[in-house]
């Protein structure tokens, strides 16, 4: 652990900079805070947004916060945090965040607000590109909100940059990133105007189109040779749609083939329950698929139903972040009954957690939501020696920060040639708006890389727009899609 001297504002702390400080001090590190006098900086239109939408985002992380109490003056520190923008110096590194490339976050809204809401946060060590993170933005429409979620992301962005830091890995990014043009909040307010209209405006429309409230297609083929996971789809054979009957969707699709039997294993989600439990059909020998059955189902929201044989079992992982567990499943009777194995992780909003068997270790790959944060743009890894545990978080947590490729969408692919594949989901627009893979190329108790993502788009056998799911067992392959 190391000492750490942050600097904020005496006038205009915010409630991000209050949730820093408890992060830090949670993980172990001695905290100094300083306060610098001066003109604050607040932008006169940002404090207008946040008293306009209060009721709609009265946990927003810009809320203005009490004093920071001053602790300087402690003795050395090993890291400077300047939260104030103006790139502090001083005898230790001083780590700073650029919001959509300014150090004021006025500034940095109607940066990102311009930019379609795609911000980009760059962390900098005395003022040298050091990590980035690309948050997914769930509410595109109340600025508070949106704002909420990229503070957040900042939060775990430092908390990166300052683990990175102590182990001695914080190193500057392999493209280097200039300081921009710095600008002032001052036109926040206009750009903030004509983005809320037209926001509420395409709302009011989706509602009077009719549509279900939200809604997801699993589709399945079964496919000779490569599929989509190997490139662009080249072999033309059509999906057929999973039915259902109006009353739910299907999603989340994983296939599992069993003494010779393939099964489709999904999300099933019937809106009178309003929460998602596993179902499960068989695969005929033609192609033709059952009616999902029921087989799981628990008081909170279950989706994403990994399911994998281990020494002559069967079991399943299936997502239960609303639950604040991880659990691990075994197939008492497969396919129709499962019980409780152990519980793999307690405490935490994992999401997706998919598993990976290398050189006799267990791993599971996932995103994370910290807080106000999102629920897809943090990637965390454990590791086990023994399957029901115990789990350990690895020591880079979190791994990376990035709406296009931290949240798994399906299992994880071996190729021919060795190589390990991560079906990642693309949320750059939306959430479901999009799948990608990428290459798994180091992977160790130090460290966690991923290639560059490829983004996997639809076809003509597949055309709807934003695969979210992939996952294959011999012949048969399956995806879904957002409505």
């Amino acid at each position: 652990m190391i000492t750490i001297l942050i600097i904020v504002e005496t006038s205009s702390p915010r409630a991000w900079q209050v949730e820093l400080l408890a992060r830090l001090t949670a993980a172990g590190h001695r905290i100094a805070v300083q306060q610098v006098a001066g003109a604050a900086r607040r932008s006169r239109s940002l404090e207008l947004i946040l008293q306009l939408e209060e009721r709609r985002s009265p946990r927003s992380l810009l809320r203005p916060a009490a004093p920071l109490a001053a602790t300087a003056g402690q003795g050395n520190h090993d890291l400077t945090i300047d939260l104030t923008g103006r790139s502090a110096h001083g005898h230790a590194p001083v780590l700073t965040v650029d919001f959509e490339g300014q150090r004021e976050l006025g500034a940095g809204l109607a940066a990102m607000l311009a930019g379609g809401v795609r911000p980009t946060l760059t962390a900098r060590l005395n003022g040298v590109a050091v990590a980035e993170a690309r948050p997914m933005i769930g509410d595109r429409v109340w600025l508070s909100r949106a704002a909420s979620e990229l503070c957040a992301s900042a939060i775990t962005l430092i908390e990166m940059c300052v683990t990175r830091f102590a182990a001695g890995k914080l190193l500057p990014l392999a493209t280097p990133i200039p300081p921009a043009p710095q600008r002032h909040g001052r036109d926040l307010i206009w750009r903030y105007l004509p983005h809320l209209v037209a926001g509420l405006g395409k709302r009011a429309l989706g509602r009077l189109g009719g549509n279900r409230p939200f809604y997801w297609r699993t589709a399945h083929r079964l496919i000779e040779g490569s599929g989509i996971a190997e490139g662009p789809d080249s072999s033309n054979v059509p999906f057929s749609e999973l039915a259902d009957d109006g009353k739910r969707f299907y999603a989340d699709p994983f296939v599992f083939e069993w003494r010779d039997r393939l099964y489709l294993f999904v999300e099933e989600y019937p809106y009178a329950l309003g929460r998602g439990i596993i179902s499960v059909a068989e695969c005929r020998p033609d192609g033709r698929m059952e009616a999902p059955r029921a087989v799981l189902e628990e008081p909170h929201h279950l989706s994403y139903p990994q399911v994998f044989a281990h020494d002559g079992e069967v079991y399943m992982i299936p997502e239960s972040s609303s639950g604040n567990e991880l659990v691990l499943y075994r197939a008492e009777h497969f396919p129709h009954a499962w019980v409780r194995e152990a519980v793999l992780v307690e405490g935490k909003k994992l999401n997706d957690m998919t598993l990976l068997i290398r050189d006799d270790r267990f791993w599971l790959f996932g995103s994370e939501q910290r807080g106000e944060g999102s629920a897809s743009d943090t990637m965390v890894v454990y590791a086990a020696k023994a399957l029901a545990g115990p789990w350990s978080p690895h020591p880079m947590n979190p791994v990376l920060i990035d709406r296009q490729a931290a949240r798994p969408g399906g299992p994880f692919i071996q190729t021919a040639d060795g190589r390990t594949l991560l079906p990642l989901q693309d949320g750059t627009e939306v959430y479901g708006g999009g799948l990608g893979i990428a290459e798994l190329t180091v992977l160790s108790d130090n460290e966690v890389q991923f290639g560059p993502v490829r983004p996997v788009v639809p076809g003509e056998a597949w055309a709807r727009k934003g695969i979210h799911t992939l996952s294959r067992s011999g012949r048969l392959e399956v995806v879904d899609s957002c409505g």
